[in-house]
């Protein structure tokens, strides 16, 4: 059972609430699991970059065991934010990262667009910021999903490095706020806090600057590992997060 198998089979078989934020420029579904009422409330999306569908994997980790032992509030796990790119991935281009149409999703979002270091300007297998903000339908949906439900913090998944980015452009009391949440979150899983300062275009970023909450981006397994990380690896590195959510709920 591949990643893909695997994320529809689980959506099958959930039965709290659950439902689509839309729509993938192809036209697959992008799901989402509700665990959990009341505040905080905590978005987490996994697998925006397609060869890193191991996180979708280490989704479905977590949604068993927050059905099992909640957490305080209510979590919102987006497990597979780029279905298009992930089905590419499978089908023999192993290194691929972006959407159908070559847009890396994470540096298409309203946050000093186009500004970021490694940003390139034609479609590919990487990198590329798309040709405006919000072009695709995938960061469309989560733009949306986001205002929609008005979380107090959001998480995203991405491999690998075993770090954490926090920062994007906060200052003062946000700063503040900010950096004690993530330091909580990196005790919880032994990953070191990493400043970002060439970061543009991403979920994160945008979710700082746009609705001024906290928001980590957690790069998981180890960076000797190659891409895609075999789902071989995705208990022990699951170990190593299993708390992050219980640690982010007690801080906000």
């Amino acid at each position: 059972m591949n990643v893909l198998q695997a994320v529809e089979e689980a959506y099958r078989a959930y039965e709290g609430e659950k439902g689509y934020i839309g729509f993938s420029e192809n036209g697959a579904g992008i799901p989402y699991f509700l665990i959990g009422r009341g505040a905080p409330v905590v978005l987490a999306q996994f697998s925006m970059h397609a060869r890193e569908y191991i996180t979708s994997y280490l989704a479905l980790h977590y949604l068993g065991d927050l059905v099992k032992s909640p957490v305080k509030g209510s979590v919102y796990l987006l497990p597979l934010m780029n279905p298009d790119g992930v089905k590419i991935c499978l089908s023999g281009h192993p290194l691929y990262k972006a959407n159908a149409r070559g847009v890396d999703l994470n540096v298409n979002f309203d946050a000093k667009w186009g500004t970021g270091a490694s940003n390139v300007f034609t479609p590919g297998a990487e990198n590329y910021v798309g040709p405006y903000p919000f072009s695709e339908s995938e960061t469309r949906a989560l733009r949306d999903f986001t205002y929609a439900v008005r979380p107090d913090a959001t998480l995203s998944f991405h491999a690998k490095g075993e770090e954490i980015y926090w920062c994007f452009d906060q200052s003062g009391e946000r700063l503040l706020r900010d950096l004690l949440i993530a330091e909580a979150v990196s005790r919880e899983t032994g990953y070191p806090l990493k400043r970002t300062p060439n970061s543009a275009g991403g979920y994160k970023d945008w979710c700082v600057s746009a609705l001024r909450i906290p928001a980590l981006t957690i790069e998981v397994g180890k960076d000797a590992l190659a891409h895609p990380i075999g789902r071989e690896h995705s208990e022990q590195i699951y170990a190593d997060i299993k708390g992050a959510f219980r640690a982010l709920a007690e801080e906000l």
